[in-house]
């Protein structure tokens, strides 16, 4: 720990840009570990299934009470929530898919809003070790020139010590906040791409089977309408 505290303060000014770096970086990588893989919870495998039983009946009230029972903390149960309380209340085809992208929208903000930064950390990172690099090289070459034969060894020393090191701390700064963009931004996609087609296929599923128990329950007026008529006519 001497020696790494030794290196730090032999780096010049540009390694408390780095830390700060170093520190936001190891912030977000944990804060994204615990978004992606910690915090997100997948709906039970049966749960389109299930889902398609209600609203095949007609019955949004139901598929509200499952959907709190088992899928209230899931991302796509959120979103088709939305969508359950919009049909139960009536709405049309156009207010469902609004609202439904609406939340959709609200759940992948949530996956990928701060997975961008990393890139960023790692790169500026990067860039502020070549800077004291380059810095620490001016320094030992400016001073040099003016010094004497005794003190160029030194100067020659600190320089390219400042150097290397800026060098150094900057890359071990970057690497984790690049690794862990790769990974995190994969991830992300997997979740997004995932949820993006569940509420496509629950949409249509909410679109077709309303509709289709909308038919039936026309046909059943039709039919006792019918009967009743001829129900009329024979007592006449």
């Amino acid at each position: 720990m001497s020696l790494l505290l030794e290196h730090f303060q032999k780096g010049g000014i540009f390694m408390y840009f780095i830390l700060v770096f170093g520190l936001l970086t190891t912030v977000f990588i944990i804060e994204r570990f615990v978004t992606l893989y910690l915090k997100h919870k997948e709906a039970p495998v049966d749960f389109r299934k299930n889902i398609l039983g209600f609203i095949a009946q007609g019955d949004f009230k139901s598929a509200q009470a499952y959907i709190e029972m088992s899928g209230h903390d899931t991302s796509i149960g959120k979103v088709t929530m939305v969508a359950s309380k919009l049909r139960s209340a009536g709405a049309g085809d156009e207010a469902l898919q609004a609202r439904m992208d609406e939340q959709l929208s609200k759940e992948i903000s949530s996956y990928d809003k701060r997975t961008g930064f990393l890139a960023m950390f790692g790169n500026v990172s990067t860039l502020f070790g070549l800077l004291g690099t380059v810095t620490g090289l001016i320094g030992s070459f400016a001073g040099v020139a003016a010094a004497s034969p005794v003190e160029r060894a030194n100067l020659l020393s600190n320089g390219i010590s400042e150097a290397l090191n800026t060098t150094a701390f900057g890359l071990v700064a970057a690497i984790p906040a690049l690794v862990a963009f790769a990974i995190y931004q994969n991830r992300t996609e997997q979740i997004v791409t995932s949820l993006t087609e569940q509420a496509s296929e629950i949409y249509h599923d909410f679109l077709f089977y309303t509709e289709s128990h909308k038919n039936e329950e026309d046909e059943r007026v039709v039919v006792a309408s019918s009967t009743e008529s001829m129900s009329n006519m024979k007592r006449n």
